[in-house]
């Protein structure tokens, strides 16, 4: 590394800690070369410019959906204790447009403020659109309503207008509340992503084009647009004229750079995901990477004079049921709640070993002192507590819908949660029972009694019933464990089942129940509400069940109660909600034993904790929460037990 590059990356990064951030500019692009204002990031030959100035990017990532509204400023006043002075975040379509044409903007989804106190900690934002994410998270970010129309699911990712004309109407949308956060007008947005890692999936660049049109026409002019994809694929994922940056992981800093060089001579070098750690699978260990030879990397990176964005600064939480699941192998693997990441900050917001390596490492680099580490967010045990109440899934069920066959859950309008299939059969019944396109967890009944369970990470399918009754009421209940976020597979993750035969034939006429599990309903549809239903003690009707406790914190009221969390062990597979908030899934196979539970989501007084468990049990659960994580307990893949009392093809 020269002496005059040296100089100029630390001036750079002095430039970003001490700029004020209330900027204006007009729209950017490295191919565009009359005179713009100064007051922009732009690529400038072989380095990007802040306000006229070199400018280095040194960005951490993390995602306001994965933390609670009331986290996010002490969240983004680490990020600036560890010496960044950007951060990314993605923006997940289906948290914004939960439903078509219906918009949300609000509480954990307030963009806006999210950006607007990233600025106010000095903060500036890189702002990963997409409309696609990835990011572990259910179905990479789309809306499970594009898998209502069969077409569309089949064109995701492609110029079809099925696709096209709903991003473009979403895109439309997000322009109009963050354009004015945009750097050109004043906010603290220096660039924006146009897709995300679409080397990965494919290569047409018509269909990049127009998305880059899109983005242009939605109001994302006053800020730089960029594309982001590992080495490998940079050359297919990009788009001639807009910045083009790469991913990639530990010890493969030499070959990202390089690459990125090699696709664009000449032009800044900028690592838009660097990868300090990794995501978990249910039922697979937990995945940690050593911090020395990321140090290695950054030392190297910024020493290269390149940007760089470390993917996860904090993971967080995929909070509910929005947790992903990858496609690894021909194998569908679903994803735990927890995203640690093993990331500097952990999940809980703390900063760990890593934390300060990265921040003794970017301030030896860039020659700037960072601002003092805020005090960690405490946590706290809470003793064991019982959860006495108890009733069955089958209490609360809505109105069904009647069909001929099998319907996806999409098909019905439902996005996340369960869904049931309930069909009378008639005269003794045996034969192989088959579940054509089951996604992605049933459980199987026969009269009530548990028969097993199939699981599509086993490939398992089928199992054999067996009955000699006149009639026979066949139960199946399915899981969405999560739509695969990455891969083409994402083409065909509608959830629930495609069809039923049994012995060979078709199985018709069933009456169909969704079961989405809304956090503040349990179960949001017309019906009974479970709530009428809890009584005290365990029922044994050997179905699913939902569970009901408390505890009571004497903390004083109005002050902030500490983060605990919840240790699940005692819980087999299934959705824990606290005082209405849904802290997300759970399963007895491990690596992950406790949920996080923020302290926000608490208070003095009495909490009400209520969980749905899939699997049979005959004693009340326990939980309790503890004062640290659980998130690498052995693993061990697992199903459901059927009834003791009858055998595993449905004959007592």
């Amino acid at each position: 590394m020269s002496t005059s590059l040296f100089g100029l990356r630390r001036a750079a990064f002095a430039l970003a800690c001490s700029s004020a951030l209330v900027l204006s500019a007009h729209a950017l692009s490295p191919a565009t070369p009359e005179p713009r204002p100064t007051q922009a990031l732009l690529v400038r030959g072989d380095h990007l410019e802040l306000n006229g100035k070199p400018f280095v990017p040194v960005s951490g990532e993390l995602h306001y959906a994965r933390i609670p509204r009331e986290d996010w400023r002490a969240r983004l006043k680490m990020a600036r204790a560890m010496g960044l002075n950007t951060i990314a975040t993605y923006v997940f379509w289906n948290v914004h447009e939960p439903e078509a044409g219906k918009f949300n903007f609000s509480g954990n989804a307030d963009l806006a403020e999210f950006l607007r106190e990233a600025q106010q900690e000095g903060l500036y934002v890189m702002l990963r659109v997409g409309p696609y994410s990835c990011a572990e998270w259910e179905f990479g970010g789309f809306p499970a309503w594009l898998l209502r129309d069969p077409k569309v699911g089949l064109t995701l990712r492609s110029d079809d207008p099925a696709f096209l004309v709903p991003a473009e109407r979403w895109l439309t949308r997000l322009g109009k509340e963050v354009g004015p956060l945009q750097i050109g007008r004043g906010g603290p947005v220096i660039a924006a992503q146009v897709e995300n890692e679409y080397g990965n999936f494919g290569g047409d660049a018509v269909y990049m084009e127009k998305l880059h049109q899109i983005f242009l026409k939605a109001g994302f002019t006053d800020s730089l647009l960029y594309t982001a994809n590992p080495s490998r694929t940079i050359a297919k994922g990009s788009i001639p004229g807009v910045f083009a940056t790469v991913n990639f992981g530990i010890s493969h800093a030499d070959v990202g750079l390089d690459a990125l060089a090699a696709l664009r001579p000449g032009a800044p070098l900028f690592a838009a995901e660097y990868w300090p750690g990794w995501f978990d699978h249910w039922g697979e260990p937990h995945q940690t990477r050593t911090v020395e030879p990321q140090i290695a990397d950054i030392k190297y990176i910024l020493g290269r004079g390149a940007g760089v964005n470390i993917y996860m600064f904090h993971g967080g939480t995929s909070f509910g049921m929005m947790a992903g699941s990858s496609w690894i192998g021909n194998k569908f693997l679903p994803d735990v709640t927890s995203y640690d990441y093993d990331a500097p900050l952990d999940e809980a917001g703390r900063p760990t070993a890593k934390f300060f390596a990265y921040r003794d490492a970017i301030a030896k680099a860039t020659g700037v002192t960072p601002p003092p580490v805020p005090p960690a967010p405490a946590s706290m045990a809470v003793p064991a507590f019982t959860l006495n109440d108890s009733v069955s899934l089958w209490k609360g069920l809505p109105k069904p819908v009647v069909s001929a066959t099998p319907k996806y859950m999409e098909e019905i309008g439902q996005s996340y949660g369960f869904i049931l299939y309930r069909k009378q059969l008639t005269g003794p019944t045996q034969g192989e029972l088959v579940l054509n396109g089951l996604n992605d967890y049933a459980l199987v009944y026969l009269n009530g009694r548990l028969l097993g369970a199939l699981d599509r990470t086993d490939k398992q399918d089928r199992l054999t019933i067996h009955s000699d009754a006149a009639a026979a009421q066949l139960d199946i209940l399915v899981e969405n464990s999560g739509r695969i976020n990455s891969t083409r597979e994402i083409r065909h993750e509608s959830k629930g089942l495609a069809g039923v035969t049994l012995a060979g034939k078709p199985l018709e006429d069933w009456s169909i129940y969704s079961l989405p599990m809304a956090p503040d309903s349990i179960i949001d549809a017309p019906g009974v509400p479970v709530e009428a239903h809890f009584a005290a003690g365990v029922k044994a009707d050997n179905a699913p069940a939902f569970y009901r406790g408390s505890f009571t914190l004497n903390a004083p009221k109005g002050k902030p109660v500490a983060d605990t969390f919840l240790d699940i062990a005692d819980i087999g597979k299934g959705v824990v909600w606290l005082n209405g908030h849904p802290l997300g899934r759970v399963w007895n196979v491990g690596p992950q034993r406790t949920l996080y539970v923020p302290g926000v989501w608490m208070h003095a007084g009495k909490n009400e904790v209520v969980v749905l468990d899939l699997l049979h049990r005959d004693h009340a659960p326990k939980l309790a929460g503890l004062a640290e994580p659980i998130i690498d307990a052995p693993t061990r893949r697992s199903t459901a037990a059927p009834d003791e009392n009858v055998g595993l093809n449905g004959k007592p």
